[in-house]
């Protein structure tokens, strides 16, 4: 039974990914703790802890297909211990392959959180590179869109309010440079939480002495992950800091798709998700051609954002070992990179396919009849008469239009402190939406050439 949407069989998809489930599904934890005993043994027999022969013997034993999954699980539960019943299958892998002795080597000198930390973050360093990807992906989406439209001009607003025209380039632009952002942050934060454990009982090596550390190192040069200066059994930062930069992640996903949704809006228009024969929007309205997958990842990061808390809880931790913690890690990061990662394919789907009415956007321009432009008059008028003056002069002519229904133009024109200084003609100027979007492309130009 199915008890939350990402392990639903109807719903997984919407939830996750099956390349981001993949590296968290329970064959994977056990090879992630099977890696990890591996590189433990081929460590410490380069020092000449353990021997090489049996370090061999474990390396060819750290393969899950070896074993019985069910098995292993009952033993789990049996013992009430998540490793031991590795432990303990990998040692009779080995003495099955010919040689007792080496089993005897498994897990030297490690401690249960050794092994449930290091596998843990080797599902997260494959989950950051599923990320990577996608925002990698998502950029080259964008990249495109702003080129493409670079010069089409649209409202922007504030405040939900028409305010001054932009271009959609422009508002792309301004996706791209956040997604860069995240970018950064996710390769930043790589380097300080992709770090392996390796430190015995309470973090000391008392068990392998002073070669510890440099177990630890080669240990870890093996995995691909960084070195810890020292133990951080309870020092849970790493996977908040995971936590909170993944749900960072999701909230630009969703924040791209509420400005599409909000935007594919009837009266609006301007933009549209993908929309394919067959899709529907409503079981008795034919018409409705509704942002499903906007409206989808929405909620997908509202859900990933719910996973923070819980990280920053898990920080509090007793002594020197805490099982508590080690709980809470273990629900809440396989969530949050489903989650993003969801959300994230989603924004890339959506930006990948996204349906630009320019058309809609000029026509929109116009909806104001010349109102959208009362900057641009009240800085020329400005000159002549001052800032302050021409605001008054242009805020008088902009709330009768607005509250009695008359044309912006004529009502400027009709004023002698206008007519005094500009013609019908260089009003027109003004009042064209096209004319006014400041430096939009060269914005534009800017990120898709930083180096320009």
């Amino acid at each position: 039974m199915a008890v939350s949407g990402i392990d639903s069989v109807l719903y997984r998809d919407q939830f996750s990914t099956p390349a981001m489930r993949a590296a968290f599904d329970d064959t994977a934890t056990l090879q992630k703790f099977l890696d990890m005993e591996a590189a433990l043994a081929r460590a410490e027999a380069g020092l000449g802890i353990i021997p090489e022969s049996a370090a061999a013997q474990i390396t060819k034993a750290a393969d899950m297909s070896l074993y019985d999954f069910d098995a292993i699980r009952d033993e789990m539960a049996r013992t009430s211990h998540p490793i031991v019943p590795l432990v303990r299958a990998m040692a009779a892998q080995c003495e099955a392959q010919g040689d007792k002795k080496a089993g005897e080597y498994v897990h030297w000198g490690a401690t249960t959180q050794d092994v449930m930390d290091t596998g843990l973050v080797l599902q997260m360093k494959d989950a950051v590179a599923l990320i990577r990807d996608g925002l990698g992906e998502l950029e080259a989406n964008c990249v495109k869109l702003a080129k493409e439209h670079r010069d089409t001009s649209m409202a922007g607003r504030t405040h939900g309010q028409q305010a001054l025209p932009i271009t959609f380039g422009y508002k792309v632009a301004v996706w791209i440079d956040e997604i860069r952002r995240q970018r950064e942050r996710l390769d930043q934060m790589a380097a300080r939480v992709l770090v392996g454990q390796f430190s015995g009982a309470v973090g000391t090596h008392a068990a392998v002495g002073e070669k510890g550390p440099e177990v630890a190192a080669r240990m870890m040069a093996d995995l691909g992950l960084g070195v810890p200066a020292i133990s951080w059994h309870v020092a849970k930062d790493r996977f908040t800091e995971y936590a909170a930069v993944l749900a960072s992640i999701a909230g630009t996903m969703g924040r791209i798709v509420r400005e599409v949704a909000t935007l594919q809006r009837t009266e609006a228009a301007e933009l549209e998700e993908p929309h394919k024969p067959g899709k529907v929007g409503s079981s008795t309205m034919p018409q409705k051609r509704n942002p499903a997958i906007c409206e989808v990842t929405q909620g997908i990061v509202r859900l990933a954002w719910a996973c923070v808390p819980p990280a920053f809880e898990s920080m509090i931790a007793d002594h020197e070992r805490d099982k508590v913690a080690n709980q809470v890690e273990r629900d809440f990061v396989p969530r949050v990179s489903c989650l993003t990662e969801s959300a994230l394919r989603k924004a890339v789907m959506v930006t990948g396919g996204l349906t630009v009415r320019a058309d809609n956007m000029r026509r929109n321009l116009d909806l104001t009849g010349g109102l959208l432009l009362s900057e641009a008059v009240m800085m020329k008028l400005g000159e002549t008469i001052g800032r302050n003056t021409a605001h008054d002069v242009v805020y008088e002519a902009a709330m009768t239009a607005f509250e009695q229904g008359k044309v912006f133009r004529d009502l400027l024109l009709e004023d002698a402190r206008v007519a005094e200084i500009m013609t019908a003609e260089e009003l027109d100027t003004l009042l064209d939406p096209a004319r006014y979007t400041g430096l939009s492309a060269q914005l534009v130009d800017a990120i898709l050439d930083p180096k320009s």
